[in-house]
């Protein structure tokens, strides 16, 4: 008697591999179409139907996308020196008996310490995502927070709960973020960052919801680990968590690294001295912050001292607390992007490396074996990317995009803003771009909400949940990509999980719009 066949989710590759020729298909029967750089008014074309291109799609894709594929091959090459050396084994036994010291106490008892940990960590990357549009950056933080998670007892889909969504999250619900707010209401004519009061009062609202879910999620997938939908994909992460409880991490200290840390000491000095003045900038504002690097110089000698004294594996640790510091400063002080946040993970990995002993030989050979190790998160991002390329070289983009904004005419206010958002939430599958997507929809956006009633400031609020929600569904988000197939979640099982919290968060976000219709709020 034959074997009855289960149905299996297809392989990621798959997916994305049946979306770019669905996308192909789709130039054949919508007509070319594009608009006018300089007056955004938009004209039918000559089409361009895709047949065979969807090959070379993923060349283009590759291309197209190298920054963030590099940028995700020295991450896993950086974090595997780390991991190498069971500095962040240490980092989490230490972090878990000190979680455990806590329970004694009777408020967060009463909470729950891991409660307590979960909305902290998500309120801070979701603060990230609001200031300054923190994305690209999750995927450096997923390999610290899912191995947390684990040991925590969760799962990987908490992990990323606590840092990718989170990020997410408060990317949709922004406060300051100059790659959705900023652009848009430049684009808008409003002035910049105004009617910040309702949108922080919608990031509330929007991260009450978040933590609310995930907490529900994590408490039943502690009580009851089996039916975590990616119980046996976490076998990876367990097993590596069982591995480390069976090793004893011989605590000491060579001489390497200390000379590693005398040398980062003195290459800190000469960077406090050439800039010990910062210009920290949110939003819009800018805070002169004088002496910022000469502190962040000083508190790494002090507990770069103090982490030598007990191990070298405490000493990486300090060396990974303020790699993020100055991932922060430089994002926000300096307008670093992802080339130089590369270059600062990659002294990460080489200066542990020489602090944990190890000859060049064996540095080179723990970073290969990282970069192996990742390389099939960086594969996807430039697959992924192919999608874009053949609806972009159909010239089929423009013509969707022209043709959902007539389904806004002869509507009333409240039908004509949803109409928007959802447009807006759509055109997210296929452009996951902030910039790029403000840039295409707001000039034809803002001067027809003029024409039936709704503040431009409505129209900015509906892109800017329209940009974000969708952000952790598309197929189309390397980021979301690369996260996943780090975390070793399968895109169709984080689909299936994840739908129905994107759709809360849709019906939300129209909830919140509501007001701006009804109410006399400020920059509206």
């Amino acid at each position: 008697m034959a074997k009855e066949k289960r149905f299996r989710i297809p392989h990621t590759y798959v997916i994305i591999f049946a979306l770019i020729v669905f996308s192909a298909i789709v130039t054949f029967f919508v007509p070319g179409g594009e608009y006018n750089k300089e007056t955004m008014e938009f004209g039918y074309t000559k089409g361009n139907p895709q047949s065979w291109q969807v090959l070379t799609a993923f060349f283009h894709g590759f291309t197209r996308q190298s920054g963030i594929i590099v940028f995700i091959l020295v991450i896993g090459a950086a974090f595997w020196v780390v991991n190498s050396c069971k500095a962040i084994d240490a980092g989490i036994f230490s972090f878990l008996k000190f979680t455990k010291g806590l329970e004694g106490n009777r408020i967060l008892k009463k909470i729950g310490v891991n409660n307590a940990i979960i909305v902290l960590i998500m309120l801070m990357f979701s603060v990230f995502g609001a200031v300054f549009g923190m994305s690209e950056e999750t995927i450096a933080f997923t390999v610290i927070i899912i191995p947390l998670a684990i040991s925590m007892g969760y799962d990987s889909i908490t992990g990323l709960a606590m840092v990718y969504v989170a990020a997410h999250v408060g990317f949709a619900g922004a406060v300051l973020n100059p790659f959705t707010i900023g652009i848009a209401q430049d684009i808008a004519g409003l002035p910049i960052f105004s009617g910040i009061e309702y949108r922080f009062f919608c990031w509330l609202v929007l991260n009450i919801i978040t933590i609310t879910v995930v907490l529900w999620y994590a408490s039943r997938v502690r009580k009851e680990p089996g039916k975590s939908p990616v119980f046996n994909e976490d076998a990876y992460w367990r097993e590596k968590t069982l591995l480390q409880q069976e090793e004893k991490i011989q605590y000491h200290t060579p001489k390497a690294a200390w000379v590693v840390f005398l040398l980062t000491l003195l290459v800190l000095v000469l960077f406090s001295a050439f800039y010990y003045h910062t210009s920290i900038k949110i939003g819009s504002s800018v805070y002169d912050v004088p002496f910022l690097i000469p502190v962040v110089t000083l508190l790494f000698a002090i507990l770069g001292y103090r982490s030598l004294l007990k191990s070298v594996h405490f000493f990486v640790l300090n060396l990974l607390f303020f790699t993020i510091i100055f991932l922060v400063v430089g994002v926000m002080g300096y307008g670093w992007y992802i080339g130089e946040i590369s270059a600062l993970f990659l002294a990460l990995g080489i200066l542990s490396g020489i602090a944990a002993d190890y000859t060049a030989n064996e540095i080179v050979a723990k970073l290969t074996e990282g970069a192996k190790d990742i390389l099939s998160a960086a594969l996807v991002v430039g697959l992924a990317a192919g999608i874009i390329v053949v609806l972009e070289d159909g010239k089929v983009i423009d013509t969707l995009l022209y043709r959902m904004s007539n389904a806004m005419d002869d509507t009333g206010r409240e039908a004509s803003l949803g109409v928007m958002y959802m447009i807006q939430t759509l055109i997210n599958i296929v452009i996951p771009s902030a910039s790029a997507k403000a840039a295409i929809t707001m000039p034809i956006m803002a001067p027809f909400s003029d024409l039936i009633g709704v503040s431009k400031q409505a129209t900015v609020l509906a892109f800017q949940f329209g940009d974000g929600f969708t952000n952790m569904i598309t197929p189309t988000s390397g980021v979301l990509i690369a996260v996943l197939t780090i975390a070793r979640v399968p895109y169709g099982k984080w689909f299936k999980l994840v739908l129905p919290f994107i759709l809360l968060l849709i019906i939300a976000g129209f909830l919140l719009l509501l007001p701006t219709l009804y109410l006399d709020l400020n920059g509206f």
